[in-house]
């Protein structure tokens, strides 16, 4: 009786072990919940179909450059081995490599992806990631509203300012504002610093080496101003951060903003104001100077506290494909990391601007290249928010960001 009793209890154990899906493989990827990880989703589901023993997880993290890296950082300085995969801001690969946090991926050819993002990724001459997509920054407009008054694209700032001051002359609508950016302390706020900072042909660090032109940076500072004091931007603009600006646009509310590409498969999407309204260009230049954008971009790093190494690769080596970088392109309007995809016909139909964004993105200037890179951020992220709030002047500002980045970068 027991032998026949106990001969059932195993015969129903191996039953339900057989019947319960069985990985080989679990992995964690982190992605931020800026990033459209509802479409990550779906190229995971790709990879998981294609490795039937391996069960791919996401976890979001903040949408704020400054609140991913915080939360790593706390991850990754505690060994903690939950994440396999980390999607990383184009500035960090090189800090996470430094600290020993991510894994190199060897014998990678980086010469198939944009220059900017091998570079990137290559510390050392080790690679250090792979590209997730590219980015820069782009200025999206009001279509409709500009051929309403018969108004071009502008090309400088001050264009931007008198379109401004005719459509809303027009409008009558106190609820339209002319211009949003980014002016809360984060990371966002270096890169409006410097788009008229590089458009006067100043540069803030060559060769490790700071060459920061205080006079260049008082213009810089006093031209955001003159947006809140003439009511081209909201009073409280030094509180809107990226996704912000996207929300305010995407409800039909503003008639120009600064925004990443991501931006644009939201602005299409069925919850938005602006459906069909939408133009992108270029961000305009300072009276005189070059039009100059900011070089954006999100990497994927594999941890080195990862238990399952080769598997979290191989993922990583799959998000980073031709396949996948098309696949974000038409789905969630990320910018391709592959050269031939800009002129792709499916990806073109989709995002028709992206047939001109390759020359922006090639184009696109990197942000300070420092191991202190973190400290220089925060200096002018925390000046150009105090300066928007009212608080300090453009030319305290300036001064202050000058004597800060000084002792940092000695």
């Amino acid at each position: 009786m027991k032998k026949t009793l106990l001969t059932g209890l195993l015969f129903s154990a191996s039953m339900l072990a057989l019947s319960a899906p069985a990985f080989a493989e679990e992995l964690k990827v982190y992605i931020s919940s800026q990033h459209q990880p509802q479409v990550w989703r779906q190229v995971l589901d790709k990879f998981e179909a294609a490795n039937p023993g391996t069960k791919v997880t996401i976890e979001t993290g903040g949408n704020t450059s400054e609140a991913q890296a915080q939360y790593l950082n706390t991850i990754m300085s505690a060994k903690d081995s939950s994440l396999d995969v980390l999607i990383l801001d184009v500035i960090r690969p090189a800090q996470f490599a430094a600290a020993g946090w991510t894994s190199p991926f060897e014998g990678k050819d980086m010469s198939v992806y944009l220059p900017a993002y091998a570079e990137a990724n290559t510390v050392d001459g080790k690679v250090v990631a792979l590209p997730a997509f590219a980015d820069s920054m782009f200025l999206y407009y009001r279509k409709d509203l500009l051929e309403k008054y018969g108004i071009e694209p502008p090309k400088t700032w001050d264009e931007l300012k008198a379109a401004v001051k005719k459509i809303n002359g027009g409008e009558n609508n106190a609820d339209l504002q002319g211009l949003s950016f980014q002016g809360k302390a984060i990371e966002g706020a270096v890169c409006t610093f410097l788009l008229p900072y590089w458009s006067q042909g100043k540069s803030l660090v060559q060769n490790g080496k700071l060459t920061f032109d205080k006079d260049a940076a008082v213009k810089s500072l006093k031209l955001w101003k003159s947006f809140v004091d003439e009511g081209i931007s909201k009073k409280n603009i030094a509180e809107v951060a990226t996704d912000d600006t996207r929300k305010e646009f995407q409800a039909g509310n503003v008639v120009f903003a600064v925004n990443w590409s991501y931006a644009w498969a939201q602005s299409q999407g069925k919850d938005s104001a602006v459906v069909g309204k939408v133009g992108v260009t270029r961000l305009p230049a300072m009276a005189g100077g070059d039009q100059a954008t900011c070089l954006g971009g999100w990497e994927w790093g594999v941890s080195a506290y990862s238990k399952h190494q080769e598997e979290a690769k191989k993922l990583v080596e799959y998000l980073s494909s031709p396949e996948s970088s098309k696949f974000m392109a038409i789905n969630g309007s990320l910018l391709p990391t592959y050269p031939s995809l800009y002129q792709d016909a499916e990806v073109v139909k989709a995002a028709p601007w992206f047939a001109d964004a390759k020359q922006v993105v090639e184009t696109a200037k990197p942000r300070p290249v420092t191991p202190r890179y973190n400290e220089v951020s925060e200096t002018i992220r925390t000046t150009v928010n105090a300066v928007l709030a009212g608080v300090m002047t453009p030319e305290d500002g300036a001064t202050q960001i000058e004597s800060r980045l000084k002792r940092i970068l000695r």
